[in-house]
């Protein structure tokens, strides 16, 4: 049996700063307080990873303040490598605010640095985190401007080269596109280069137009990646390409959702990379994803 590969899993993507409004807003109600959790998609998957067995590693940056300190020493206390973690002196670390409403649905508006300049830091060690990683996972919020795109397609770049797994999660933002046809042309190149998508069901319909999960999944499949998943909530997870399967996770109980889709991709690539990435024994893997959603719902942060 091949031995399971020692190297971290590359995040590529951001930390930042989670303000939250922890009670659901009734519709044109105003927050009246909001408190800190650390966040951002990536470094939310990577910390799952980690709990779920893996390694992972960041790579992206911070700022050089407390905020990006804190964000930092939390990465290193769940387990996650912060070696290809910048940063980056005089910037303040962005903040989210996140508001819930009666559906229990998050809503996002971010403030500070654009994502660019935190990409931009990673150029001095971006070969060397990817050569030394053995998959790299990637999310369209790294492709909104020009200056993070460029070091997206960078990275993809070499993990083709490297021959190493290219994992895909949309996470997709509205507010921060111009609209829905650059965010869907932009996910539509991601996952030509994916070996792995993962996405929810409206991220589905939007990229395919589908709103069966299964047709749009097999839709996807069609651009390049080797399995495709469509997750709906606490509805059934689908999967195409590599194998067809449905799994149909327990019921948990949840205070908030925010950060249950990237726990669910760090579950699954930790999962996947224990299995030597054999794509077809998804069905292996399910259980413990979901799990590893699950677990983030009982609070209103994303960890």
């Amino acid at each position: 049996m091949k031995p399971v590969d020692a190297r971290p899993i590359a995040c590529l993507g951001e930390a930042l700063v989670d303000l939250v409004c922890e009670r659901n807003l009734a519709p044109g109600e105003a927050p009246d307080a909001f408190v800190p959790w650390p966040g951002g998609a990536l470094a939310n998957v990577a910390v799952a990873i980690s709990r779920s067995g893996g390694t992972a590693a960041l790579v992206g940056g911070v700022g050089g303040d407390r905020w990006g300190r804190w964000l930092a020493a939390g990465l290193e206390k769940a387990g996650v490598s912060t070696e290809w973690l910048a940063f980056l002196d005089g910037a303040d670390t962005p903040v989210a605010l996140i508001e819930f409403g009666s559906d229990n649905e998050p809503s996002f508006q971010v403030y500070g640095e654009h994502i660019g300049p935190t990409m931009a830091a990673t150029s001095g060690f971006l070969d060397r985190a990817v050569a030394c990683s053995q998959a790299l996972i990637v999310g369209s919020n790294t492709m909104v401007g020009e200056t993070e795109r460029e070091v997206t397609r960078r990275a993809l770049d070499l993990a083709s080269a490297a021959g190493i797994p290219v994992l895909l999660d949309p996470n997709h933002r509205p507010n921060r596109w111009a609209g829905d046809d650059l965010a869907r042309a932009f996910c539509h190149e991601l996952s030509r280069a994916a070996t792995v998508v993962k996405l929810n069901r409206g991220e589905a319909e939007l990229i395919t137009g589908i709103g069966d999960p299964l047709e749009a999944a097999r839709d996807l499949v069609d651009l390049g990646p080797e399995l495709v998943l469509v997750t709906d909530g606490e509805g059934a997870v689908v999967t195409a390409g590599a194998v067809e399967a449905v799994h149909q996770p327990e019921p948990a109980p949840t205070v908030s959702p925010l950060g249950a889709g990237d726990a669910f991709m760090g579950g699954l690539a930790a999962g996947l990379a224990r299995l030597n990435w054999d794509l077809a024994r998804v069905g292996e893997v399910l259980p413990v994803a979901a799990a590893a959603a699950a677990s983030v719902c009982g609070s209103w942060g994303a960890r």
